[in-house]
């Protein structure tokens, strides 16, 4: 019999360690490509970003192959949406824009199987040849609900209190401009928001998870974030304007 594929940040998260998630990639090739560095998940993008449902099979199966965890970000808190995308291969989903605890358990309710909640009975690409595929499916499935609005903020204590919620994940952008501060996440009311929040969603035992940088990470590690996301596309910039400073001061 084949077993279920172990969710690598899931039982990093549940072993009380750091997970590290990189973003940005929506090819299988890419995935493939840095699948040897190290990370422990990748992280999808359905909702500001190209990835259809029609890619998620080829993505997750490069992210298999190196037992990465492969976690898809929809852009909508639809039923449908969220169970079809695990449906297809994904090990965990991010649910945008969760300002309240009824919609926080609406993602429960759609991404687990009974008992827990009601997901539609269908076998994911990842139970292919996994007899107790239901019986296991529950325990491998990471679900991340982003906290990116004030009216999250101020309803945060019920939300912590759904359960089967595996991370809280404070998103910099859009809590921004529900503050009044557009397009700037690192404003310091905005910072000393995220701040707060992460410190209330550790204080109850939940995990927090952080959009960090090489400049903010261990500041992020040391206020008790445990899921790091951070893109590569600020690696390929920083590196690549350096690189071409070093060309034009040789040649100059």
């Amino acid at each position: 019999m084949t077993r279920l594929r172990e969710n690598r940040v899931k039982r990093k998260l549940q072993a009380g360690d750091i997970a590290t998630v990189i973003s940005g990639h929506n090819s299988p090739d890419v995935i493939d490509f840095l699948g040897s560095i190290g990370f422990d998940g990748v992280w999808l993008e359905g909702e500001h970003g190209p990835v259809d449902y029609a890619d998620i099979p080829d993505m997750t199966r490069a992210c298999d192959v190196w037992g990465m965890t492969s976690i898809v970000r929809i852009n909508l808190n639809l039923e449908g949406v969220l169970y079809r995308t695990l449906d297809l291969g994904a090990q965990g989903i991010v649910t945008p824009h969760i300002d309240t605890a009824d919609q926080a358990r609406d993602v429960v309710k759609a991404t687990k199987f009974a008992p827990v909640g009601s997901r539609g009975m269908a076998t994911s690409r990842q139970g292919y040849g996994v007899n107790d595929y239901f019986a296991k499916a529950n325990d491998e499935t990471l679900i991340v609900v982003l906290i990116e609005d004030i009216l999250a903020i101020q309803n945060l204590k019920d939300i912590l209190e759904v359960n089967n919620i595996d991370v809280f994940f404070v998103a910099p952008g859009d809590l921004s401009q529900s503050m009044g501060f557009v397009g700037q996440p690192t404003h310091p009311e905005v910072v000393e928001t995220i701040d707060n929040t992460i410190r209330q969603i550790t204080m109850t035992g939940k995990i927090a998870g952080a959009l960090v940088n090489d400049e903010n990470v261990k500041r992020y590690i040391d206020k008790g974030a445990r899921f790091l996301l951070n893109s590569w596309q600020e690696w390929v910039i920083s590196n690549g304007k350096n690189y071409l400073g070093k060309v034009n001061s040789a040649t100059t």
